[in-house]
């Protein structure tokens, strides 16, 4: 190893051993980690593990003046970071002396003098126990070699039986072996020198490690089976493919046989369904909603096993919401059968007079401001956690999202970290400029991708859909976890959430009711509409009958007896089809969205978000610009000479008598589109200048305008500026 000079190959100690013969270069990667003067400055495919060849030869020149104060020798590389030591070693040296090497963040190192270290209590430090993970004695005395569980009174480990176990298990599963504690665990073993690698664990990357659990029950158990080749006939992608009941999956069925059209249909065997009905606890028409409720989990697990990642949600959290379906509809003192709903021909409306109407519409605008204005510095708040440490994603114009997606999920991505954009082209291979206005015309371009992504559903306020491939993917937490850097990193409103997605993120899917518009699919919302508007008895049941296998397919199938059945079999649809239907899609969405806190402050001010996520900011005006902007002058320009100007320029634009348009305006100065939630940092400012044309520094969004004598000029040059400037870069 050219840092250590050892020629040990023991990656459970120094890390992979790797030769590159093109360079002449024999390095450990733990050497390469905690060397003190190197940065990991190219992408994961370049160099050494993201270390370029030329700053590891700078790391080793100057290694190379520096003597180990273990073994004398020169090539020290490593330092401790305790201040006014002045300490070097090499990396098996400092394991040797029980130095403390930390694999995260910054890469620190403590030299044995000044090492973290554990507290015991005296009572602690006369009693030995057994090491959890070797099953061997270990004494509790403050050792290097000892280390206690943070999270368990009792647990005790040895600490090279911990560092097998993290290699072992990866960042994913390693955990404490008595409570499963992971968070807690993971911090401590890591300031104590454990190393837990990012990768998934080594049984999971097993090759058909899991071969004999993917035997499945191939078996149609219906009494009349329909299948002519017999109930062991299985041929995928048709209706005599066989589904397995979703509670216990040791029975199945023909599509055919149990009338199902696709795959994605649920379906649950007699015995399960008798288990439901004799629990005591649910009525026949809650049991339906029990079948119901399991229903989405369950198909998401036969469609793929949930990654480590994505915790899966526990079915007893689901049950309690899902039962509320079949609600009794008496509101207001009135009966069931009293409440009819009628068609909107049938129904009397009163509308407000104009001079009412505006004046609740200017009321409701000023209202959605003082929200956007909450929510900047909610924003702010949670924009403190990202630190000056840059990340470059290299996105492709062309291919927004994959691009994304991939940089997004590399391994020195972290939603803390800066982000610089660079902007690439597949067709010309021509690198675009990496400048302040890149990063927001970037999450503007993903923002507008997702909404038009197959994974909401909607024409203008949207719902989440159900893409089986998108789930397998894990996309859906992608999907939030970059709306929720995008809004802390200064990216656009999105505008286009419906008011239930919303509810569901924010109060729990269990709270909310959705309604008939939330239905993007256009047959069912006309199913929907037909069992709504039924006005006998007669009607009902035969719209009843004219859908039955869509109502059986959802399960929603109920006794009508009475027209105002029609209300809770309404409900029970909605609820299916809009939230029962996507309730593992929600999950995983739910959980990208907790990046940076941005759900949790979500939870806590609902209506301030929701001015950002279900309403589209409102159009760009003079005066909003003319607030944005604030007006610097130098000591030898009065204010007034070239305020004037901007102001009548703005009102000019906003009126129409222009060529350019407001949102070009803003985007000259400050590289965005539009005003972000978070709000622009620096704050815009307006200077007056002796300079003949304007210009917009976007680094510091400032508009720096000249000073011209007429307001003609002034007109003039700004236009002619703005108008050839976006031109040349949309070019």
């Amino acid at each position: 190893c050219v840092l250590c000079g050892r020629t040990d190959d023991c990656p459970e100690k120094y890390g992979e051993k790797r030769t590159y013969v093109e360079y002449n270069l024999t390095v450990h990667y733990y050497c390469l980690l905690m060397s003190s003067g190197i940065w990991q400055r190219g992408e994961e495919d370049e160099g050494v593990y993201g270390f370029l060849i030329r700053d590891i030869r700078k790391e080793v020149n100057r290694a190379a003046k520096l003597k180990c104060n273990i073994c004398k020798k020169k090539g020290a590389s490593i330092g401790c970071v305790a201040p006014k030591c002045k300490r070097s070693y090499h990396f098996p040296c400092g394991i040797q002396k029980e130095c403390i090497f930390q694999f995260m963040e910054d890469f620190r190192s403590y030299c044995w003098e000044h090492k973290p270290v554990q507290k015991f209590s005296v009572k602690e430090s006369r009693e030995s126990s057994q090491c959890t993970i070797c099953l061997d004695l270990v004494e509790q005395l403050p050792l290097y070699s000892v280390l206690k569980s943070p999270c368990c009174k009792n647990a005790w480990f040895h600490r090279e039986c911990l560092q097998y176990q993290a290699l072992s298990a990866g960042v994913f599963f390693f955990r404490c072996t008595v409570c499963n504690n992971k968070d807690k665990f993971q911090k401590e073993m890591l300031r104590m020198g454990i190393h837990i690698p990012e990768k998934d664990a080594s049984w999971e990357l097993e090759e058909n490690a899991y071969q004999d659990l993917l035997q499945c029950y191939q078996h149609c158990d219906i009494r009349r089976c329909l299948c002519k080749k017999g109930r062991d006939y299985n041929e995928p992608d048709s209706k005599w493919e066989i589904k397995r009941c979703q509670c216990c999956g040791s029975r199945g069925t023909h599509l055919a046989c149990s009338s199902m059209k696709s795959w994605e249909q649920n379906w649950e065997c007699m015995e399960c369904r008798s288990i439901f009905a004799k629990s005591g606890n649910y009525s026949k028409q809650q049991k339906r909603s029990l079948a119901t409720s399991e229903k989405t989990d369950v198909t998401t697990c036969l469609l793929e096993e949930p990654s480590p990642k994505c915790p899966r949600q526990s079915s007893g959290s689901q049950h309690s919401f899902l039962l509320q379906s079949p609600k009794i509809m008496c509101q207001n003192n009135l009966t069931p059968c009293s409440r009819l709903e009628l068609p909107a021909s049938n129904r009397m409306t009163m509308s407000l007079s104009p001079l009412m109407s505006n004046r609740n519409w200017s009321l409701r605008k000023k209202h959605l401001r003082q929200q956007r204005r909450e929510v900047s510095s909610i924003l702010k708040e949670l924009q403190l956690q990202v630190n000056t440490k840059t990340t470059r994603l290299n996105i492709n114009t062309e291919n927004i999202w994959n691009s994304a997606l991939k940089g997004f999920r590399q391994r020195n991505f972290s939603p803390t970290n800066t982000i610089e954009i660079k902007f690439t082209s597949c067709k010309n291979r021509l690198k675009m400029d990496t400048s302040h206005g890149s990063k927001h015309r970037f999450f503007q371009l993903l923002m507008l991708h997702l909404q038009n992504s197959s994974l909401f559903e909607g024409s203008s306020a949207k719902n989440l859909s159900l893409d089986s491939q998108a789930l397998k993917e894990n996309l859906y937490f992608e999907a939030g976890k970059m709306i929720a850097v995008s809004l802390v990193h200064g990216g656009p409103s999105l505008g286009f959430f419906s008011k239930t997605l919303f509810n569901c993120l924010v109060y729990g899917p269990e709270n909310v009711k959705p309604a008939l518009e939330d239905v993007a699919d256009v047959g069912v919302a006309q199913t929907i509409k037909m069992i709504k508007y039924a006005n006998s008895l007669a009607s009902l049941q035969s719209t009843v009958h004219d859908c039955y296998e869509f109502l059986a397919a959802a399960e929603c199938l109920r006794p009508v007896t009475a027209l105002c059945d029609k209300n809770v079999l309404v409900n029970d649809i909605l609820i299916h089809h809009v939230i029962k239907r996507i309730i593992s899609p929600l999950e995983s969405f739910r959980q990208g969205l907790k990046t940076l806190g941005v759900l949790e402050k979500m939870q806590m001010h609902p209506d301030a978000f929701s001015s950002i996520l279900c309403h589209k900011p409102e159009r760009l005006s003079a005066e909003t610009l003319c607030d944005l902007f604030t007006i610097h002058c130098s000591s030898d320009i009065k204010k007034a000479e070239g305020a004037d100007f901007w102001m009548g320029y703005l009102q000019d634009v906003e009126s129409g008598e222009s060529v350019v348009t407001l949102e070009d305006i803003l985007l000259f100065g400050t590289g965005s589109f539009s005003i972000p939630p978070v709000g622009f940092d620096p704050e815009p400012t307006v200077k007056f200048l002796h300079r003949r044309y304007p210009v917009g520094n976007r680094l510091l969004n400032c508009l720096e305008l000249p000073i011209t004598k007429t307001y003609e000029q002034f007109k003039n040059k700004m236009e002619f500026t703005i108008r050839n400037t976006l031109r040349v870069e949309r070019e």
